[in-house]
């Protein structure tokens, strides 16, 4: 699977790890930084991500910052994003199962490294089960169309 991945300097270090995993198990990853841990604004690279997902160039994004919510609404301004905040391995297969999620955010700073992991493999491993789902997502898009429309 191709995925993209960032962090800003509070997710760093977990966003390492997770890459160097992603890219073990065999998936192709583009890293889109940072390359170290100094301070960096979030939304840049949030950004980054969503730009990639949504251009069809990855099939999934990966955000990791302190919390993962500020990563989460800077990638849900792209259209065609649908970023989720995850907290644990359930809640992630529902955003896939249910909302089609294309971008995961983890918050670095209450999570622990096999906690993201799990999250991770989940994310990767489920596929979005359309059927009365696919209805809703679709609002979601009409909706983001007729934002664009008033902006």
């Amino acid at each position: 699977m191709k995925v993209s991945i960032a962090a800003d300097h509070a997710g760093f270090a977990l966003k390492q790890k997770l890459r160097d995993r992603l890219v073990a198990e065999g998936h192709q990853v583009t890293d889109l930084g940072p390359e170290q841990s100094d301070p960096v604004d979030y939304p840049d690279y949030a950004l980054a991500v969503a730009r990639e997902v949504a251009a069809g160039r990855s099939d999934r994004g990966i955000l990791v910052c302190s919390s993962g919510v500020g990563m989460s609404i800077a990638a849900n301004k792209v259209r065609g994003v649908r970023a989720a905040l995850g907290t644990h391995a359930e809640e992630v297969r529902l955003t896939r199962a249910h909302n089609d999620a294309n971008v995961l955010a983890i918050g670095a700073k209450f999570t622990a490294e096999e906690a993201a992991r799990e999250m991770v493999d989940t994310f990767l491993n489920t596929e979005f089960e359309g059927g009365r789902h696919a209805r809703r997502v679709a609002k979601i898009t009409l909706i983001e169309q007729q934002e664009e429309k008033l902006g």
